[in-house]
């Protein structure tokens, strides 16, 4: 009997440590197939940051155009950093009310990166930075907007300091209404096409067609809104749109309809129109120090007058 039951001791042994084995052998390959996940950090700021990033103010003509802090210009701001083969492995967001605003220190190994940076003022939420080609926008509603792409790299054993260069990468389309607004209409709506909506930062412009459509209040505060600014960005450094403009009641009815063609825009430029579209010309009624800096230039670089 002894023997028997050391032979089944044996056995029991052997068939533990095979299940042992397996099992360790299954952690692995899981460990082996878990996919690379990209740090999202929201403060941008590690305590083991060997590279800072600024974003600050910019003055490209310094005889003609003043600087402008980050926070002057813009409320949120996306950075995203990638290795050579694509993978993102840095992202964060942060807002003009944290801490260190326009600074990002984080901690990369030795190699080559591309950092994406995005700024802007959309009330929706932040940028998403899908790759160095592609940057959407939450609700695809577009703002001002800043961006840059730029290589960099990181030498082992040595930290680095990088001031980023944000550009406007959007036009304005700014469309003033002249006259009385009648009292029925609560609000405008704006369709527009020909632009984009999502940004390639590695160009600086649009990378598809996109339908884009704002809604306005007519009038706020007992005042009639007067004045109305639309966003896009350009897939070229001249683009045109098409505009169409709905008047809407309260129960969001269409009152009135007008379309505008052919519209000029030009990337850091605004295009102006000014007239009565109810009928009549009545005019009454900083940053720390570490990290990545970010820079502006925020001067609209002239304007556009568009007559319909």
């Amino acid at each position: 009997m002894e023997d028997v039951r050391c032979l089944m001791s044996d056995v029991r042994c052997k068939t533990m440590k095979k299940v042992m084995l397996f099992g360790l052998a299954a952690v692995l390959m899981a460990a082996c197939e878990k996919p690379i996940m990209e740090d999202d950090i929201k403060s941008g700021h590690e305590s083991d940051a060997n590279v800072v990033l600024r974003i600050t103010a910019y003055d490209q003509e310094a005889a003609t155009r003043s600087a402008e802090a980050l926070t002057d210009q813009c409320s949120r701001l996306s950075v995203a950093i990638f290795r050579q083969d694509g993978t993102k492995v840095k992202n964060v967001n942060q807002t003009s009310t944290d801490g260190g605003f326009g600074t990002v220190a984080v901690s990369l190994a030795e190699g080559t990166y591309k950092v994406v940076a995005v700024a802007h003022n959309s009330t929706e939420g932040n940028a998403t930075i899908s790759s160095t080609e592609k940057v959407t926008f939450a609700s695809n509603k577009m703002s001002d907007t800043f961006a840059c792409c730029e290589t960099f790299s990181v030498l082992d054993g040595s930290d680095v300091e990088k001031e980023l260069l944000l550009q406007r990468v959007v036009a304005m389309v700014r469309l003033t209404v002249t006259g009385t607004i009648p009292d029925e209409v609560a609000r405008l709506k704006f369709y527009y096409t020909g632009g984009s909506s999502t940004l390639n930062p590695s160009t600086g412009y649009g990378c598809v067609q996109s339908k884009q459509t704002e809604y306005r209040a007519a009038v706020l505060n007992g005042s009639a809104v007067k004045v109305y600014e639309l966003y896009t960005a350009p897939h070229e450094l001249n683009d045109v749109l098409k505009l169409v403009i709905t008047a809407q009641d309260s129960d969001n009815q269409t009152l009135n309809e007008w379309t505008m063609e052919d519209i000029p825009v030009t990337r850091n430029k605004i295009t102006t129109w000014s007239g009565a579209l109810f009928g009549d010309d009545d005019t009454g009624g900083s940053t720390g120090s570490g990290g990545i800096g970010i820079t502006l230039d925020t001067e609209w670089d002239g304007t556009i007058n568009y007559t319909w």
